[in-house]
């Protein structure tokens, strides 16, 4: 078994190389999104001198269209902690191509202008990640090195089955290869946890993004272009955040998704006190008729079931938040285990061809000898 693991894992690995090289890297530096985008344009991601409350929802909004009347405003990533910015995400009219902008809650000024939502650096490098850049058939591939990432973590972990009697042995005295092959082996074993985590969680959301962005009710709307709002002028946004939190316990507002397409509702998400840090702070909310205002649903995570809360912490799982400043480090450093795993393995595969090749021209040789002797 341990044969055809080790099979496996070299082939697989070396034919996935540079895709995984390039999911892992980007990944390692995506764990940090939120203070690379603050270092590189503290004046959009970041506010200075904010005192008072965040303008209700309402007001928040009108300050917007103001400022942007060729747009209409999408959904809202809404932050409470007077340090960052909240990002709105705008369309177009007469058309629907996103864009993104930062703006501060507590004045509605707009911090930046509208741009592409992979203008930024570390947008770009989300898109990259999760697409390769190609599009919908880019998260199709993505999946698809993702599962091959979960299958080499299996198939190390089978070919090293009793690393814990050898896990700190670095044999420093031998031949290159050999202490590669230790190095190899310790990254692999401490990183594979978090790989996995990362391959499955992965592959779980590029599977559901694609099988949603090629659905026929998704296709029916490839032509839709946006010339008005989609919800009611009259309805008051921030009665239903309000209406949201009186009805799931403890619910604190964090995304809100407008009507901005035809068969959408208007969605308040959040997070709720639970003790459980796997929760993600989209994990509950409710869903509003963006004509009456009239609740059609809400969702409390507390109360779902087993996959819906598994599938929740999902977020928390793949990007390392849910044990603050330490997890986040370890998924940082260990996510881009594969740089080294690469460089390891790739040296021990070159070595033990080099030394096939090597072995087949002594064998060659030793042949032509003997019929040159017997001859």
């Amino acid at each position: 078994m341990k044969k055809s693991a080790f099979k496996i894992h070299s082939w697989l690995a070396l034919f996935a190389l540079i895709p995984l090289l390039v999911i892992s890297l980007t990944g390692s530096i995506l764990v940090y999104k939120q203070e690379i985008d603050e270092w590189l344009m503290p004046d959009k991601a970041m506010l200075s001198g904010v005192s008072g409350e965040r303008l209700d929802l309402d007001a928040f909004l009108d300050r917007i269209h103001e400022q942007l009347p060729e747009f209409e405003v999408a959904t809202i990533e809404m932050f409470f902690d007077g340090v960052e910015s909240d990002r709105v995400y705008v369309i177009k009219k007469g058309t629907f191509d996103f864009h993104k902008v930062y703006a501060n809650p507590y004045t509605g000024e707009v911090l930046s202008e509208p741009v592409g939502l992979h203008s930024y650096l570390t947008d770009w490098l989300l898109e990259l990640h999760y697409t390769f850049l190609v599009g919908d058939a880019g998260l199709l591939i993505a999946a698809f090195f993702s599962l091959i990432l979960i299958t080499l973590g299996v198939t190390g972990l089978i070919m090293y089955s009793n690393f814990y009697k050898h896990f700190f042995t670095f044999r420093t005295g031998r031949a290159l290869a050999v202490l590669f092959s230790d190095v190899h082996k310790f990254i692999g074993i401490l990183a594979s946890p978090v790989l996995l985590i990362l391959g499955i969680t992965g592959a779980y959301w590029n599977i559901a993004g694609y099988l949603h962005e090629t659905s026929e009710e998704h296709a029916s709307h490839a032509d839709f272009v946006l010339t008005e709002r989609m919800y009611n002028h009259s309805l008051s946004l921030q009665s239903l955040i309000e209406k949201a939190t009186d009805t799931v316990d403890g619910l604190a507002p964090t995304y809100v998704s407008l009507a901005y397409e035809p068969d959408e509702n208007i969605r308040v998400f959040g997070s709720v006190p639970t003790g459980n840090p796997l929760y993600s702070q989209y994990s509950s909310g409710a869903s509003f008729d963006p004509q009456t205002g009239d609740m059609i649903t809400s969702w409390d995570i507390r109360e779902l079931g087993f996959v819906s809360k598994l599938l929740d912490s999902f977020r928390e799982l793949h990007f390392g938040t849910f044990g603050g400043e330490l997890s986040k480090f370890l998924w940082c450093v260990l996510g881009a285990a594969p740089l080294l795993l690469s460089v390891t393995g790739v040296y021990m595969w070159s070595n033990r061809r080099n030394k096939r090749k090597s072995s087949k021209k002594r064998r060659a040789e030793m042949h032509n000898s003997s019929i040159a002797v017997n001859g």
